[in-house]
């Protein structure tokens, strides 16, 4: 979104237009915009109005029926927190006493929102002129929150009691901005990585990251959390100071719903830095998927401890043992076949089983499922779940059925 599709979006007109307007389908977009051009309506609001429309109807994952009141743009929105986190990240600094955040590169405004439901005060900060109007639009409901356009490396931090950082992993200027591409280099964020660590360790801070953030970079002072919603690994969180939890060093976070659709959450911590992973034993009659947190977290050890299971590879993360388990933790499968990783063999066995659907998982092992379901050319009316992977040194195919 440019500057100007932002101030025509603050038009009477447009803002009634983004109450009124609902559609479905391409095929009812196609309709909407005949109709909204016969009434009258300029074509660039018309497509600022229904490129928000989308990214409202995107939104929804994350905001839920706040969506339906605020602003966004793509890069915005890729990169903001779920509610549902922010809040968690929210309860840390209120939890601590603290009265006041800076939210440096606070995007669309998701964690100045969650901080400032909480009661407290939030000045936030975005280098982006639109993504900082955008932040001011949806964080007005709140009198303390303030939003300005600055440059935090500029800023003199010290009158703030705690900060947050939400370093940009993307590309905001120049010709790559379209496509918002992804920054995978630490030093290339936005601010620059180790100039964040140089303020958050000063006073209380919390940095939100990607998940994928490589663990030699975590500093070994701070708490390091890895968030799973739903089992979707969604972000890690770095903690200093009095936000940071005493004793606590690597941890995986689950947010998820029980069978009532309440919010629940599950977690699992350790005050070491480098935990030891599973130990090792043979294959049994169940194969589990950990949560990715976990696995990103590298507290597996952890969590076969705790469900009495083990690897079945060095560094691999499956873990086994010879009973149906049922933990939040895990994905589990009965294994029904254990077999060398031979195409043709693997080909000969689901003709024979009557394998037309197959799920196709793999951890260690150089393939292409969507290119080895084809070479399999599936037929029949059963299911099963295929996992590649190493047990022990060797590479094997375990055909499988999941636990419901």
């Amino acid at each position: 979104m440019n500057r100007e599709d932002f101030v025509a979006l603050l038009t009477p007109e447009a803002q009634q237009l983004l109450r009124e307007v609902a559609y479905d389908s391409k095929a009812d977009l196609v309709k909407l915009v005949t109709r909204l051009r016969a009434e009258g309506h300029e074509p660039g609001l018309v497509a600022a109005v229904l490129s928000q429309l989308k990214l409202r109807r995107r939104a929804a994952a994350k905001f839920g029926e706040f969506a339906t009141s605020m602003l966004f743009t793509e890069p915005g929105l890729e990169q903001a927190s779920r509610l549902s986190v922010a809040a968690r990240h929210a309860g840390r600094f209120r939890n601590a006493g603290i009265q006041q955040v800076a939210d440096l590169g606070c995007g669309i405004g998701a964690e100045a929102m969650a901080l400032a439901a909480v009661g407290i005060s939030v000045a936030a900060f975005d280098i982006d002129e639109v993504t900082a109007a955008v932040a001011t639009y949806n964080l007005n409901a709140f009198d303390n929150a303030v939003v300005e356009l600055a440059d935090v490396t500029k800023l003199d931090l010290s009158p703030f009691e705690a900060l947050f950082f939400d370093p940009a992993r993307r590309e905001l200027t120049g010709p790559a901005r379209a496509q918002a591409v992804r920054k995978f280099d630490p030093s290339s964020f936005s601010p620059n990585f180790d100039w964040v660590l140089q303020q958050s360790i000063a006073k209380p801070s919390g940095i939100k990251l990607g998940p994928g953030h490589p663990h030699e970079a975590i500093p070994d002072k701070a708490e390091a959390q890895w968030v799973s919603v739903d089992g979707d690994l969604v972000e890690l969180g770095l903690w200093f100071g009095a936000v940071a939890r005493e004793g606590v060093r690597r941890a995986a976070l689950l947010l998820t719903t029980d069978s009532d659709g309440n919010s629940v959450s599950h977690e699992l911590v350790s005050d070491q830095t480098k935990p030891e992973h599973a130990p090792l034993g043979e294959l049994s009659g169940f194969i589990y998927e950990p949560d990715n947190a976990v696995v990103r977290s590298h507290l597996i050890g952890d969590l076969a401890e705790q469900t009495g299971t083990h690897s079945i590879s060095a560094e691999i993360a499956y873990l086994s043992c010879d009973q149906e388990l049922h933990s939040p933790w895990l994905r589990g499968y009965r294994v029904l076949e254990d077999l060398s990783f031979d195409r043709k063999k693997l080909k000969a066995l689901l003709r024979e089983r009557s394998i037309g659907v197959l799920e196709i998982k793999k951890r260690g092992a150089d393939i292409v499922p969507e290119q080895l379901r084809k070479e399999l050319a599936l037929k029949g009316d059963n299911s099963a779940t295929l996992i590649v992977t190493r047990v022990g040194e060797a590479h094997r195919a375990l055909l499988c059925e999941a636990i419901r």
